[in-house]
């Protein structure tokens, strides 16, 4: 695979075992992006993952967020993308997600670990809509066949070797050339950095921070600073829809921003739907027989 290049962005991975994190004294050392540990198995959520991802975007960091895989068959894979999927629905990020699948604990066969990642990667994608990355060790990724070359590859090695081609790819997206204890160093000579007491794992994107935002998708003034919006205030071009609309009883009036849920799409339906029926109806006995004429519709 090709070997690290000056310039390119500088990124770490972090979890709940880094503890306390300074996000600005990250970004002001020169740490454009940061993957940040979601969940792990069938059920577990790391502690840190929401406000870490709140505070590292507020600092002006890209984001991402990882998941650990534990499953030994497709039947688990598939749960652990639906959980991992959950815990990341609603929190801001920049960089896809990640499929983090690095060891065997099954003991399983090459292709049977290499069923776990497909089934894991193929429901992540479909429940997000996004092309997830695939994390792992040089030495692992050769269970991946060549299939899974067309996920972005997020790859360990610990040297100033570069890393070894496997059958699945032959170039990386982004490398993590150390752990903070071996391995290579950052541009400056150390493997320290701001902001974190104790080690951190280093990561660098295969490109400039333009780059690396383009690569995600990220234009214009989001390219500029990546900032979460404000839930509570409404967006200038749909103001007027959404005095008319809260006017009009289909919403309270709080939270213009937030994502609406089913149960509350239902209510706004339903209340269109009478306010429909009493529209162009003269009498009680009229919006009963619409109502009746309506539903047959609707189960059709």
């Amino acid at each position: 695979m090709q070997s690290r290049k000056q310039g390119n962005a500088q990124g770490i991975d972090v979890s709940h075992h880094n503890g306390y994190v300074d996000w600005a004294k990250v970004a002001a050392d020169g740490i454009s992006f940061v993957f940040l540990k979601a969940s792990e198995g069938k059920t577990f959520v790391d502690s840190t993952f929401k406000n870490n991802a709140k505070a590292a975007r507020a600092a002006g960091l890209l984001v991402g967020a990882y998941h650990f895989v534990n499953a030994t068959s497709t039947g688990a894979a598939e749960l652990e993308a639906r959980h991992f999927a959950n815990t990341i629905q609603g929190v801001p990020l920049d960089l896809s997600p990640v499929m983090d699948y690095e060891n065997n604990p099954g003991g399983l066969g090459r292709s049977q670990v290499n069923d776990v990642a497909e089934t894991f990667l193929f429901e992540l994608e479909r429940l997000t809509g996004k092309r997830p990355i695939v994390y792992t060790g040089n030495s692992f990724a050769s269970n991946f066949s060549p299939l899974l070359g067309a996920y972005p590859l997020w790859i360990a090695r610990y040297s100033t070797q570069v890393p070894t081609d496997v059958s699945a790819w032959r170039q990386w997206t982004f490398w993590q050339y150390s752990d903070g204890k071996d391995g290579g160093t950052r541009q400056n000579g150390s493997r320290k950095v701001a902001g974190l007491g104790g080690y951190v794992d280093l990561n660098e994107f295969n490109g400039t921070l333009a780059e690396l935002k383009a690569w995600a998708g990220i234009t214009g003034k989001d390219a500029e600073k990546v900032a979460e919006r404000d839930i509570n205030k409404v967006s200038a071009w749909a103001a007027e829809n959404w005095a008319e609309a809260v006017a009009n009883g289909y919403f309270d009036g709080s939270r213009p921003g937030a994502e609406i849920t089913r149960e509350q799409t239902a209510i706004v339906i339903n209340r269109l739907r009478r306010n429909f029926l009493r529209l162009i109806a003269a009498n009680t006995e009229d919006i009963a027989a619409l109502d009746k004429r309506l539903q047959k519709i609707e189960q059709e």
